[in-house]
Order: C-alpha cells, then sequence, then structure tokens
C-alpha cells in the first residue's frame, strides 16, 4: 500500500511536538534505561489530548533498534520479540510534582510490520492512526520512518472499516464506527460512546487525512462536495461485508486473548506487577482473581496460575 506523500506530511506536522520538561525528564530517563538502542519516543493517548501530563499516566511508545540491544536481560528481550511489547513503569519527581509513565517497547521493524495491511489486529494500526506525538527522534531518517507508519496506519485503519459503515458517510462516522471497533478488540474500559468521541478531539485531522485515504484508496472509496459539505461514497459488495464482519469478530476475540497474555507477561516487568494486573483484569473486564501472596513472589509461576483462573472465570470471553 503506497502512502502518499501528502499524507505522510500530514501526519508528520501533526506529530512534531516539543516535549515539556515533565515528558522531557521521563525520555531522559528511558534513554539511560535502555541506551544506544533508542530510537524514538512516540506520546499517545488521553494525556496528550488533554494537554495535561502530571495528571495520570502518561503513555509512551520507546522505539528501538532491536530488541537484543535494548535489554541487559535475554529474557526481557525475548519475551519482547515473541509478544510486543514489553510494558514498564517508571516515574520522576520534577519540582514538587511527580511524573509517571507506562512506557512500551517496540522495534522500528514490527511499528512498520505492525501498522500495515500485513498485519490483522488493529493494536498497532488502530492506535498510530490517530494523532500521535513523535516527542524524540535519534534522527531525520527515524523521523521519516515513523511518519510514514503513521500515514500507513491511517490507510489500513479505513480500508478495515469501510465496509463496516453506509454506502455514503462522514469521516465522523468512518472514524467513529472504526474507533468502536479497534478499542473492542481488546480488553478497554471505555465506553463506546466514549471511544467515538475521539474524533471531536481533532476533527480536523481526522477530515483531512480521510480526504487524503480517499485519494489514496480510490478503487474502494471517492470524495464528494455535497450541499452540506464533504462526504464520502462507496460500493462494497456483500461478499466483502461478510468477511469483514467475520473478520473483526475474530479481532475481538484475538485481541482479548492478547491483551490477557500481554497483562500476564507485564507480571515480569513492573514492579508489584501481579496487583496492577489483578487490578487491571477487574476493571477492564469485571472479572475478580484471587492470588495467594506466596504466589505474588513468584511471578512467572504466577503467570499460568492466574491464566488458569481467568479462563476458568471466563476472562477470555
Amino acid at each position: 500500500m503506497d502512502v502518499s506523500l501528502e499524507l505522510i506530511h500530514t501526519v508528520k506536522r501533526r506529530s512534531d511536538r516539543k516535549a515539556s520538561p515533565a515528558v522531557r525528564a521521563l525520555i531522559d530517563e528511558i534513554r539511560d534505561r535502555h541506551g544506544e538502542a533508542v530510537q524514538g519516543v512516540l506520546f499517545y493517548g488521553s494525556c496528550l489530548r488533554s494537554g495535561d501530563d502530571l495528571d495520570g499516566l502518561v503513555d509512551l511508545y520507546l522505539l528501538v533498534d532491536n530488541y537484543r540491544s535494548a535489554y541487559k536481560s535475554r529474557m526481557q528481550s525475548i519475551l519482547n520479540a515473541m509478544l510486543p511489547p514489553n510494558v514498564y513503569y517508571l516515574e520522576r519527581k520534577l519540582d514538587e510534582q511527580v511524573v509517571r509513565t507506562k512506557y512500551a517497547v517496540l522495534s522500528l521493524a514490527d511499528l512498520k510490520k505492525g501498522t500495515s495491511r500485513r498485519w490483522f489486529h488493529s493494536y498497532l494500526w488502530g492506535r498510530f492512526c490517530q494523532p500521535t506525538a513523535l516527542v524524540y527522534a535519534r534522527d531525520e531518517a527515524v523521523r521519516d520512518l515513523v511518519s510514514t507508519c503513521f500515514g500507513q496506519a491511517v490507510l489500513t485503519f479505513v480500508r478495515r472499516v469501510l465496509p463496516q459503515i453506509d454506502d455514503e458517510f462522514s469521516a465522523r462516522q468512518l472514524w467513529s464506527r472504526g474507533l468502536t471497533l479497534s478499542y473492542g478488540a481488546e480488553l478497554r474500559s471505555e465506553k463506546p460512546q466514549k471511544r467515538a468521541r475521539l474524533f471531536d478531539a481533532a476533527p480536523e485531522y481526522y477530515q483531512t487525512v480521510t480526504r487524503l485515504a480517499a485519494d489514496a484508496l480510490s478503487d474502494r472509496m471517492q470524495a464528494v462536495v455535497g450541499p452540506e459539505g464533504l462526504y464520502f461514497r462507496q460500493q462494497p459488495s456483500v461478499g466483502e461485508r461478510l468477511v469483514n464482519r467475520i473478520s473483526w469478530r475474530i479481532r475481538a476475540w484475538q485481541g482479548k486473548l492478547l491483551s490477557i497474555l500481554r497483562l500476564l507477561k507485564a507480571t515480569l516487568t513492573f514492579e508489584g506487577g501481579v496487583d496492577y494486573i489483578l487490578w487491571k483484569i477487574e476493571r477492564h473486564s469485571g472479572v475478580t482473581v484471587e492470588v495467594e501472596p506466596r504466589l505474588k513472589r513468584r511471578p512467572l509461576l504466577a503467570m499460568w496460575v492466574l491464566a488458569w483462573r481467568l479462563y476458568r472465570k471466563g476472562g477470555f470471553r
């Protein structure tokens, strides 16, 4: 799927953000942890949308050249390669306040693959089609690669969502439906109405990239100027709609399973990881699981016990 230069430049302008002092402090600490492997840092999520990086957890993605060079521990690199990304917690004191982050480690190769049509699940292309800030890049080559991946994520997202909406639709309808589907393919606590309102956080961005996507996917959709403004048309076949509907059902099942596996894996990367995972699972799925104190001191064993108890209580549904 070719990404037009105009789309790349559009997402590049949007992603070009200067890190605040709080985020800068986190980036410096992360670079100290992972050394020369660090290629870039992405900032996304609710703190980016609100502009308040001292309230809650700052969501960051650390981009590395490869997993082996990013860690001193071979186990950490293997876990990251098997089921990316690894997730870590970090906090730094800044003046009289504390800034906290949950950062995920992802290789540039996995970013490129995960935003393309080759990647079935929406975990990466469903995230990075949304406005995301590149707050650190090692060089211009990394900046260009990330911008291309963001543009690629937009096209993958649009292509995968089109059969889910009416033949005539607005950009708002496309993104509201698509974000609801992609968030629903994970263990997320947000209500569908809140997911749909993500469009309102950056309507100009979504309108612009939808128009550019229509140019790139002219065989699938066309932009039309009507009395009430710009809208879009498509003519998917009955077969395309059926296959797409089945695909999203598979993503929903696959995504919940992968989300639980990533949470279980985080018991090995978070301090107090088992307690964090138990809280996260209950918050997102409503399933409460008990783990004895002696198991919490043995994360590897706790991971498998927790997986079995989750399965017994329906946490994989």
